[in-house]
């Protein structure tokens, strides 16, 4: 006897028979038993969802002489046998991948003007529709728009974006849908007990993964399976015959990533490498797996595991002990891994790293936890870390810092002699605390202490600014990393200092003051009377905008030229002082008068200026 793969053997010929597409097969009944059809469908969706044996079917219904009540064909009337027999005229079918040009839709059209011999319809079933040439449309489009009485056209394509605009609208178009895991289950298992062949639910469900929700495919791979297992079919027989990586790996792994077991993760990793897939394959299986388990914590999701029901009672389980928190952040790392695995030179060691992050994500934080910190691997070696690091006595963190600030407190001493009494004691109380020979003089009397803190060490630098100072000062906006409690110092400044400062706040201005910024850069600040400072600007406008910044300027210049006497005049230019705005050949003229050189460059090369 013939043997015949199960794709065709198992093909369904009559509606309910179809899997998986019953409101198009309930649409296409009733009008068959109303008796109101259109005069062109379009079947469009995946691969193997049944779309040529819908047409089929519908055709011969069409044809039927003594339809059921349901909408079904009798297949019992001349027209049903005939078409059961493959020798019916009144069904037509073309593929269009290999028929796409223009003489072959022009033989098509004659044979529409033929009426049928036995039936009401001529049906013409265009497979693979999309095929068809730009030219083999057009020529195509006047007879679908208008054809005989007698012609009915179905169209079935898996890429509908390809048919144009003006195919589309002719027609009646219905969208069948993915097969369901579920569905492809089902159908597996009847045909498995028609074939006599004993199976695992978990098998059937490994091999309707596999289809991505084609039925075709599906059929195909359990022959394959079939074949494979001689009339059993196992879990472990099918994911060896299909090289499938078994799910229970992923469900290890979560579970050792919730224990925090990174070097079991890694031997689990290494033997999975060892059977020959792909770290990549790995990191997508498993982000599958861990959004199965997320799926699986609420109730409402759970109908959204296209997986088996012994599959899907695990995520449940595995989901009861897992943190929503963990499963988000593992996903976004192997997310990320996926996108960045194809531009890795090593490959493993991506995933690797990715493994390792993932098994630490329920582990606690390590230092202070508040503040945002890098993310970073945590320590696989705490305590090893923690005895090898060197302990500081508090003397010596008393006399490093002691050291920094020696100079730092000799310049606020000179400076705060003219202070009150108070000022200078304070003071010098901070110089024998923070003196250097007195913290290492070992005979100096120590109090002991449990605990030491480097702020309680004597008065700090900003203590010492503070004390008999004015308030805080207003400064331009960008230079808030710098103390602002100007003293009452007197140094005095020259002129390339003054411009050294005054470019380095104009490159420190905020973006919204960026316009004046650029305009204040080619000003020339000059001292007039030390420590009288001048500025000329070329109108009353930019002098209004500095105006309204004057005192930031003020302030800021005051700080870093260290003299809180500096004032600034904002003067308008004269027209005798503004600049003459030259053109570029008054430009070149200038450069010949100042190097002639250039001149006779210009002549060597009989050079034009642009």
């Amino acid at each position: 006897m013939e043997y015949i793969v199960s794709a065709r053997k198992y093909r369904p010929m009559s509606f309910d028979t179809v899997v998986g597409q019953s409101a198009l097969t309930t649409t296409l009944k009733n009008a068959v038993k109303s008796g109101k059809l259109a005069h062109a469908y379009l079947f469009c969706g995946p691969r193997g969802v049944g779309k040529t044996t819908c047409a089929r079917i519908f055709a011969k219904a069409i044809n039927c002489q003594n339809p059921t009540a349901e909408g079904e064909a009798c297949n019992e009337c001349e027209s049903c046998q005939s078409f059961n027999e493959q020798r019916s005229l009144n069904i037509f079918e073309l593929d269009a991948a290999s028929n796409n040009s223009v003489e072959h839709i022009k033989t098509l059209m004659e044979q529409t003007r033929i009426p049928p011999q036995v039936g009401k319809y001529k049906v013409f079933i265009i497979d693979e529709v999309h095929m068809l040439s730009t030219a083999a449309f057009n020529a195509f489009l006047k007879t679908l728009e208008e054809p005989p009485a007698h012609v009915i056209f179905i169209l079935a394509t898996t890429e509908k974006h390809k048919i144009l605009p003006t195919i589309l609208s002719r027609c009646q178009i219905y969208d069948f849908e993915r097969m369901t895991v579920q569905n492809t289950i089902a159908h597996l298992k009847s045909v498995a007990e028609k074939e006599g062949i004993q199976y695992e639910e978990q098998a059937l469900a490994v091999i309707a993964e596999k289809a991505d929700g084609g039925m075709r495919d599906a059929l195909s791979i359990f022959d394959q399976a079939a074949s494979f297992c001689q009339g059993n079919i196992t879990y472990q027989k099918v994911i060896e015959d299909l090289n499938v990586l078994d799910s229970e790996y992923y469900f290890r792994i979560v579970d050792l990533s919730i224990k925090n077991k990174v070097s079991d993760i890694m031997v689990l990793f290494n033997d999975i490498v060892n059977k020959g897939f792909d770290g990549g394959l790995l990191i997508q299986g498993l982000a599958k797996h861990v959004r199965n388990v997320l799926m699986a914590k609420d109730p409402q999701t759970l109908p959204l595991l296209e997986v088996s029901e012994q599959a899907r009672q695990r995520f449940t389980e595995q989901a009861q002990k897992t943190d929503t928190r963990f499963l988000y952040s593992a996903l976004r790392l192997m997310n990320q891994c996926d996108i960045n695995y194809r531009q890795s030179s090593n490959k493993r060691l991506l995933v690797e790293l990715t493994l390792i992050e993932i098994a630490q994500l329920t582990q606690p934080d390590e230092g202070p936890a508040n503040g945002r910190q890098p993310r970073r691997l945590k320590s696989l070696f705490k305590q090893l870390i923690r005895q090898t690091q060197p302990k500081q006595s508090a003397p010596q963190v008393a006399a490093a810092v002691s050291t920094d600030n020696a100079q730092k407190a000799q310049r606020i001493q000179s400076s705060q002699a003219s202070q009150s009494a108070q000022s200078a004691q304070s003071v010098q109380n901070a110089q024998s605390v923070q003196s250097p020979q007195n913290s290492l003089n070992p005979q100096s009397p120590q109090k002991s202490a449990p605990s030491v803190k480097i702020s309680s060490l004597g008065m700090s630098w900003n203590r010492l600014r503070q004390q008999g100072r004015p308030s805080k000062m207003q400064i331009l906006p960008g230079t808030q990393g710098v103390d602002t409690t100007a003293g009452q110092e007197m140094e005095s400044f020259s002129q390339e200092e003054l411009e050294l400062q005054w470019m380095s706040m104009c490159n420190r201005m905020p973006q919204r003051l960026s316009g004046i910024a650029t305009r204040m850069k080619n000003m020339n600040p000059v001292i007039t009377e030390m420590p009288a400072v001048e500025v000329v600007v070329a109108n009353e406008i930019i002098k209004t905008e500095v105006e309204q910044i004057k005192g930031s300027i003020v302030n800021t210049l005051k700080l870093y030229l260290h003299n809180s006497d500096i004032t600034l005049t904002v003067k308008v230019a004269e027209k005798s002082e503004r600049e003459k705005i030259l053109t570029r050949r008054e430009q070149f003229m200038e450069m010949v008068k100042q190097n002639p050189s250039v001149g006779k460059l210009k002549e060597m090369f009989d050079l034009e200026l642009a």
